[in-house]
């Protein structure tokens, strides 16, 4: 039996099975992740700091057995080819994790990633919510939420689909690898397929999903072109489509929606794009002042009539000047939700300076200096 605490004041009582202590662990320390890697003690994420646990080390074959037996069988040809697996894992009294495992120097490594179990609603994420809702509230069109990995892009698509099935009667389908926040149905009806387990690959699903007579879908990710035309083509047809996109800013999400396309549809793609495209969400996870944990800071843009004209015509250089300039509160950068952020007393003004895109000019802001259109 190992005694298993993390060396920063975070004792717990030991469990027969390593990995359940240290995941047990880590959801009471309100950690985000967990990461393992063989011959190593476990670390844990908190409020996006990566600290090490007091253990001894885990060795290979704890670590090897822990995939063999909790991967889903359906996976197993892929873990022995292509020596990596992306699975879900529950554990009783703990919660459930996203979990990817793979190989490093000839050893295995895991990573978790905690999902809570409760769909979060927007107070709970300090997020504002009427952009959202405007957003949510769209018959058609795609709207991408953006940002690096962990960056509370799950969090945000799932509180948005949360309100959806408070307050409206639609049939969502959703596309996820593998499915992180479980929904019961209220008002809508929900269909969560997993890639693996319900539908053998992502393109079959992302290909059979018109015919499943959605009025929602979300994707979980936008990974190549033959998933955003797809995303394109419901759109067109009545549907309105969620996904995520790694990208940092507005403006890097919009280059890469172009970047799916050859040079020679660029003037296409500008106006699919245009007609489809019904805002970005873009993040980033911001420690809290107080109480620990991280809150996130929002850049959005709503694709409104002057946004559809700036990509028609392919003035993508005036879309930060529209996000700084404060005419629509529908649109707003990062530095003004960093802002609003420290003025509230949520974050520190250091780390709001540390995080913005723009500090030069997230300091004249808050001397009273702001952009004007």
């Amino acid at each position: 039996m190992r005694n298993v605490f993390l060396s920063e004041d975070f004792p717990m009582t030991p469990h027969t099975e390593i990995f359940n202590e240290l995941l047990k662990l880590a959801v009471e320390s309100g950690a985000s992740d967990i990461v393992i890697k063989s011959n190593r003690p476990g670390f844990v994420r908190l409020s996006g700091r990566l600290k090490p646990v007091d253990m001894d080390p885990i060795s290979p074959m704890e670590v090897m057995a822990f995939v063999e037996e909790h991967a889903p069988r359906v996976f197993m040809e892929q873990w022995e080819k292509e020596g990596q697996v992306d699975f879900a894992y529950s554990t009783e009294g703990v919660g459930r994790f996203r979990v990817n495992a793979f190989h490093q120097r000839g050893l295995v490594s895991v990573v978790f990633r905690h999902i809570k179990s409760r769909v979060p609603s927007f107070a709970d994420l300090n997020l504002q919510p009427d952009p959202l809702l405007r957003m949510a509230q769209a018959k058609d069109g795609i709207l991408l939420v953006c940002g690096a990995t962990g960056s509370g892009k799950s969090s945000t698509m799932a509180a948005m689909l949360d309100w959806i099935n408070q307050n409206m009667d639609k049939h969502i389908v959703t596309i996820e690898d593998p499915i992180e926040y479980t929904f019961t149905d209220d008002k809508s009806v929900f269909q969560q397929r997993e890639i693996g387990l319900d539908v053998p690959s992502f393109e079959l699903a992302i290909k059979s999903v018109l015919r499943q007579n959605p009025d929602i879908i979300l994707i979980g990710e936008m990974r190549d072109r033959v998933t955003f035309e797809t995303a394109i083509s419901a759109a067109e047809t009545g549907h309105l489509v969620f996904s995520t996109m790694h990208a940092a800013t507005v403006a890097q999400s919009l280059t890469r929606l172009f970047e799916f396309f050859p040079p020679e549809q660029q003037v296409q793609a500008r106006r699919q794009i245009a007609g489809s495209l019904r805002g970005f969400i873009c993040q980033k996870l911001i420690p809290k002042l107080e109480g620990g944990g991280r809150v996130p800071a929002s850049e959005i843009l709503y694709a409104d009539v002057t946004v559809k004209n700036l990509i028609l015509e392919g003035q993508f250089d005036k879309i930060q000047s529209l996000l700084e300039s404060g005419i629509d509160s529908n649109n707003f950068s990062f530095n003004k939700d960093i802002y609003r952020l420290i003025k509230s007393g949520l974050i520190s003004k250091a780390d709001g300076m540390r995080f913005s895109p723009n500090p030069q000019q997230l300091e004249m802001n808050l001397k009273g200096i702001f952009i004007k259109s």
